[in-house]
Formats: C-alpha cells, structure tokens, sequence
C-alpha cells in the first residue's frame, strides 16, 4: 500500500515547531541552545557537501534526507536570529520569493521590458547602495567586484572555476593549452622548492597557485575539478575499504609494498567488477 506524502506546509510547520522547541531556553537540548552562526558554519558546509554527493549518486532516499538535514541547518540559522530580534523564517522566505519575481520578469510579467540577469542585479545592487547611503564612486574593477562577490559563497574550488572562467573571458587568458601546461611546471616547482625551504606560509600559498592553475587546465580541457575530486575520493575509499578488509582492518607495520600489493589487487577486483567478470 502506497503511504500519501504528507502535506508539505503541514511538514513544514512541524518542523519549525520542533527546532523551536530544541531551543526553547525552558527544557530545550543544551547543544542547540549553544549555538550559533559561527559554530554552525561547518555544519552547514558538510550538509550542502552531502547533498551534492547524494545527487552524483543518484540516491535518491540518501538525498531526502540530505535535503532534510539542510533544511534544519536554515531553520536554526533563522531561529537564532529571530531570538535575536534581527529577522525571522518569514522575512527569508519573503526576500527570496520576491527576488525570484523580480530576477524573472518574463516569468511574472509578460509586458515586462526584456532585461538581462546581470542588469537585474546590477540594479539591485545600486538600490542597495543608495538605500544605505552610500556616496562613495563606483568601483574602477567591476569585473572583479561582481567576482568577489559571486565566489564568496562558494567552495574555493568551485571559485577558482568561476574566476578563471570569467578572466578568460575578459582577454585574461594563454594562447594554447602549451601555455597552461608550462605554467603548471612553473607552479609545481616554486611549490617544491617552498617546501624544501621549511617556510609553510610560503608553501601554502604556493600550493594555492598550483591548484589554481590545475583548475584552468580542467576548463581548457571541458572538465569539471569538484567532479573528478570527489570521484577520486570515492574511489580510494573503495579501494581502501578494501585494503583493510584483506588485512582484517590491521594495517599498522605493513611494509610500502605488501600495502602497494593489496591496493593494486583491490584496484583489479573493481576493474573486474565493473566489467561483469
């Protein structure tokens, strides 16, 4: 027998009920209470990370409740500033319904003059400034303007993608894929000799430029940096799991090469598993 979905704003007010009373000061969970913005940001992080993996792999009982646990993470952000005075559930849900009507004209307003997506928000943008106050000129780099404030909520991965999309092609770019590959060289080498250097600050900052240029090789070629990180992540922990589950979970005093051995017999059984053999 087939179980009827149950009514999403019925659900939903559930829910908001629960985290409401997690942290109701009067009996509500001592953790939640002592939380905050800031302690709750790597939270948030790791369940948007979650809900990404569960869509790549099409699990789509993993990605509800992947999606649930995000949506806890919005509700308690919002619970805490309503308790604070500042804004509540309501007024999100208010600003982004009223930002989708006004970013989507043609949606909404069939008589509405055509206007770009950038445009929309370069206005709002300029409504912003002006109902702050603000008399200082526009700014002399707004290419880099809009990218600062586009990858500030990104992954810095996912960032480096969008600005090295963008410089591209604003004329900031290598005349071949020869180019990209000399400067990967280039990076790779500072990186080491940072290193044998003993100066980790400098070292992490070369580090940087190496991953930097790695993700424009990635967009001259089509290919998508986050994706082929998070399969090769996938991947080695299959093939760990495996390694560990041939030596009974005891990997400690195994020498380099009986650890190379099993990783390879692991790497064969996938490869055999993955062609029906």
């Amino acid at each position: 027998m087939t179980v009827p979905n149950p009514d999403p704003l019925a659900a939903l007010a559930e829910l908001i009920a629960v985290v409401e009373r997690l942290r109701d000061p009067e009996g509500g969970c001592p953790w939640d209470l002592e939380q905050t913005h800031t302690s709750l940001i790597p939270y948030l992080l790791e369940e948007a990370h979650e809900v990404a993996d569960a869509i790549r792999h099409g699990d789509d009982r993993h990605l509800q409740e992947e999606l649930g646990d995000l949506l806890l993470q919005v509700l308690l952000h919002a619970r805490i500033a309503s308790e604070a005075g500042r804004f509540d559930l309501g007024a999100v849900a208010q600003g982004i319904a009223t930002k989708l009507v006004r970013r989507h004209p043609h949606v909404f307003d069939p008589e509405a003059p055509a206007r770009s997506w950038e445009q929309i928000k370069a206005e709002e943008r300029a409504a912003s400034r002006a109902a702050a106050g603000a008399t200082d000129p526009p700014s002399t780099s707004p290419l880099s303007d809009q990218l600062a404030r586009q990858v500030r909520g990104q992954a810095a991965l996912a960032g480096a993608m969008t600005i090295s999309r963008r410089a591209a092609t604003a004329g900031f770019e290598w005349d071949n894929l020869d180019g990209v590959w000399a400067k990967v060289q280039e990076e790779l080498e500072e990186l080491q000799q940072a290193v044998a250097s003993g100066d980790r600050a400098h070292a992490q900052t070369e580090l940087g430029d190496v991953l930097f240029t790695l993700v424009n090789v990635a967009r001259w070629c089509g290919l998508e940096p986050e994706e082929g990180l998070a399969g090769t992540n996938h991947r080695f922990l299959d093939r760990f799991s495996r390694v560990e589950a041939a030596l009974g979970g005891d990997l400690g005093g195994r020498s380099l090469g009986d650890l190379e051995g099993h990783w390879q017999a692991a790497k064969a059984q996938i490869r055999r598993e993955q062609q029906g053999g």
